[in-house]
């Protein structure tokens, strides 16, 4: 089981964003606590005012509000009845069952899921504190309920089984919705200390964010607009604004997250020297495309910042695993685009005795290279496909010899 816990400052979004589920068909009322009649009897706005009776008594404390999401995995046999006893037994553990709180289970995505919504003002008008609470509270008692209820245990889970994000495809979900999975995860486990970097991270999962001109009205407010891109990269459908998920993956939380991120990062810099160095260290001779491919099967992206000519003037290194971003020339001197370029040879020579041992795994003939598997992991597939995509390659190069001087290549995306 895993628990995620959110402190808010509004107990209507809370519970709007849950409503609304509920009224599309995509969750339940799974239970309420501290309501005075059946809540299927009570409509939006009767359960706001329970939540608002609280939070009134005390109108100085602005973060009132508190989201809880439990997520377990796809092979818990979970009914209607366990989960509600594990919500209560939850809030009891965290300390919160004596507050109002009402709990949905939902059914848009493929595991097992539950939300609780609830507000952090007692009777006594105090608020409830929840320093710690993550740690101190709702760790233990997520492994308390894990044995209890025999649930598979979250300690090593993501690693090893759980999928992480899928890539944005146009039409095939909502927009909105695959927009909100993708930007809020990438906003709360992605170490980016630039809109740029951040921007870049959301590329990897086919989704654009838009800033505006810098003399526009949108960036003069922080406002963003996010939308699905096409295999070329250009947005398409309609854009969202940022103010209209629930995340708030807003420039203003951006930006709040810069400095922290430069911390959290800096333990992961020498994994991602290492993979470099690695991949380097197992050739004689490496030509770009095959440093994209070998970096793209350990999980790490690596994006060519190139003008309108062809000139790569930045690198950007994007690391999946440990979920870290870093500009080549953060990384040290030998990992700026200049270093790096020059480090590219006109064709693959692989080091003689890994050659041997790579023909043999692979099958003799084939072209040296790591062999994926994209049912095991969508991701690494979009990670060669891009790798495999190299715009100043020599089919483009013929094709700009063809139609003529002054065609751009933009490699951004």
């Amino acid at each position: 089981m895993v628990a995620r816990i959110r402190c808010g400052k509004s107990i209507r979004g809370i519970l709007t964003y849950n409503e609304d589920k509920v009224e599309q068909g995509q969750a339940k009322v799974l239970l309420a606590s501290g309501f005075a009649t059946e809540i299927e009897r009570l409509n939006f706005h009767q359960k706001l005012f329970r939540f608002e009776q609280l939070t009134q008594f005390n109108a100085r404390s602005k973060t009132n509000a508190m989201h809880i999401s439990l997520n377990f995995h796809a092979d818990d046999k979970l009914d209607a009845g366990k989960l509600q006893q594990i919500a209560t037994e939850y809030m009891e553990k965290i300390g919160l069952s004596e507050q109002p709180f009402i709990a949905y289970q939902h059914f848009d995505a493929s595991h097992p899921h539950i939300h609780i919504a609830t507000v952090l003002i007692g009777r006594n008008g105090d608020r409830i504190n929840t320093n710690n609470i993550g740690k101190g509270r709702s760790e233990p008692a997520r492994k308390e309920l894990e044995v209890k209820f025999g649930l598979v245990a979250a300690q090593g889970r993501r690693l090893k089984n759980e999928r992480y994000l899928r890539v944005a495809e146009y039409g095939t979900k909502p927009t909105k919705k695959q927009l909100a999975n993708i930007t809020g995860a990438v906003m709360r486990d992605y170490a980016y200390i630039s809109f740029a970097e951040y921007k870049a991270v959301l590329a990897q999962f086919n989704v654009h964010v838009e800033r505006g001109a810098e003399d526009s009205v949108m960036f003069e407010r922080k406002g963003l607009l996010y939308s699905i891109m096409d295999d070329s990269g250009r947005p398409v459908g309609v854009p969202f604004k940022a103010s209209s998920f629930y995340d708030g993956v807003t420039m203003k939380n951006l930006e709040k997250r810069f400095e922290k991120n430069r911390e959290r990062r800096k333990e992961k810099k020498e994994l991602l020297v290492r993979s470099i160095d690695g991949v380097f260290g197992r050739f004689d001779g490496i030509t770009r495309s095959t440093f994209q491919k070998e970096l793209a099967a350990e999980q790490v992206a690596v994006i060519f910042r190139q003008n309108e000519s062809g000139l790569v003037y930045g690198l950007t290194f994007i690391d999946h695993r440990n979920r870290t971003v870093f500009n080549g020339s953060d990384l040290g001197k030998g990992y700026s685009a200049k270093a790096v370029m020059e480090r590219f040879a006109v064709k693959d020579s692989p080091k003689v005795y890994l050659k041997r041992e790579r023909d043999a795994f692979m099958g003799s003939g084939k072209e040296s290279g790591h062999q994926v598997n994209s049912k095991e992991d969508p991701l690494l597939d979009v990670l060669l496909a891009k790798a495999n995509f190299d715009p100043l390659g020599e089919v483009a190069r013929k094709r700009k010899r063809r139609k003529g001087r002054g065609q751009s290549n933009d490699l951004g995306r």
